[in-house]
């Protein structure tokens, strides 16, 4: 009991800390096994069981593999390890899936057949804002609201409201940011763009978009180029940001922006999910 209460609060702190790792629970076993119904452990990214215990080697191969794709595609799964023999009996080949269930082969001399949930806990993804413009505080508000994770950078001076962000930093730098998804918008509206900008940048994200005109980003990537920065890069700068649904207001800005977001973040998922449940 001690050890699962010490796997849950490791779980506790690492998703208050935006850290991606799997949570896996044995739910099942039949005859001889190490671990029993309800044993836990946690694995990162790199494949480090780093609380817990799960078993010997009988089931950490195919565990550590179903983590790997858990990590990579959000959805948990359930992994079967079972004796040949009863594969066989099933008609059921180690690496097949059958019912949402992945089989392995337990090569042990115990021969016991064990069910491990498989669970994925991401970070949320980030949305990194840059700049206290009407339309930024809007987006961080309506963002927080569809789970985003929220850092709002901006001097401090021009902000005339407290931003709903999960993290306000003093300044365009934000710092260290999780290992989540990125999503990039620079919101200056002519206070500081091409510090902003040259910030969102230097950040590894999925999309940078800047609130502003086709002209004003020409002009600033005049600016950019000539300090020396990547044109390319610069180019791939979403250029005024979201989608055109003739947004007027802030909040509408801002909306636009959030649907054009979820297009990016979404990319793929329906499809795939579609395949995983047909």
């Amino acid at each position: 009991m001690g050890v699962h209460v010490e796997v849950m609060d490791l779980v506790a702190e690492m998703k208050a800390a935006e850290q991606a790792f799997v949570l896996a629970t044995v739910v099942r076993t039949v005859s001889v096994t190490a671990a029993k119904a309800g044993a836990k452990a946690i694995i990162r990214p790199d494949g480090t069981i780093v609380a817990g215990w799960i078993g010997g080697g009988c089931a950490r191969g195919a565990v550590l593999k179903a983590a790997r794709e858990a990590l990579s595609d959000g959805e948990p799964r359930m992994v079967s390890v079972q004796p040949e023999n009863l594969l066989a009996e099933l008609g059921i080949r180690p690496g097949d899936s059958r019912d949402g269930v992945r089989f392995a082969s337990n090569m042990c001399p115990s021969k016991g057949t064990m069910d491990i949930f498989v669970e994925p806990m991401l970070p949320h993804p980030s949305l990194v804002i840059l700049g206290a413009s009407p339309v930024a505080l809007s987006l961080a508000a309506q963002a927080r609201q569809l789970g985003y994770h929220v850092t709002l950078a901006a001097p401090a001076s021009d902000l005339v409201a407290t931003p709903d962000a999960n993290v306000v930093i003093d300044g365009f730098d934000p710092g260290r940011l999780n290992d989540s998804r990125r999503f990039v918008v620079v919101s200056t509206q002519g206070k500081g763009d091409e510090a902003a900008l040259k910030q969102a940048l230097a950040i590894n994200a999925a999309y940078h978009a800047f609130v502003g005109s086709k002209r004003k980003m020409s002009a600033l990537r005049d600016k950019l180029t000539a300090a020396g920065l990547d044109a390319a890069a610069i180019d791939r700068v979403k250029a005024p940001a979201g989608l055109d649904l003739g947004a007027i207001t802030p909040e509408e800005i801002a909306m636009s922006i959030l649907a054009e977001i979820t297009i990016e973040r979404r990319r793929g998922q329906r499809a795939a999910n579609s395949v995983a449940r047909s």
